[in-house]
């Protein structure tokens, strides 16, 4: 069982990324478009999106991709192949900044300046079993 557990961390790797200054509502939005989808594919996906938190995200995604090929030297065409994908991307709230703009009547508005964790976790596609 501690064997399989090893060969199961070796395939995956993690890569994260605290403190993105981004509403994780919008970095969300971003990250469910290439949930799933293979590591080239979401690549291009991300390098040709219009949203600002693509750029983030594939900055991520390329720390990810880097320490795949560190942990697998050997299976390097496993990248090329497309058996890469993007196994999950979890999007957590960071810490939010508190600020105060002047509002009428002499109050003050609350203005919260939100941040986000990134986590990508990226895998191997499991073979089919041949008969």
């Amino acid at each position: 069982m501690a064997e399989r557990q090893k060969e199961v961390k070796r395939q995956t790797a993690i890569a994260k990324l605290n403190d993105v200054p981004t509403s994780p509502r919008k970095m969300r939005l971003v990250a469910d478009t290439v949930r799933g989808v293979e590591v080239n594919r979401a690549l291009d996906l991300l390098k040709y999106s219009k949203r600002g938190a693509s750029k983030d995200l594939e900055k991520v995604l390329r720390s990810a991709v880097a320490n795949w090929e560190a942990k697998n030297s050997d299976r390097s065409s496993e990248l090329d192949n497309g058996n890469v994908y993007v196994k999950t991307i979890m999007v957590g709230e960071g810490r939010t900044l508190k600020r105060i703009r002047p509002c009428p009547q002499g109050r003050a508005g609350r203005i919260r300046k939100r941040s986000n964790h990134i986590t990508v976790i990226l895998d191997v596609k499991p073979q089919a079993v041949e008969e």
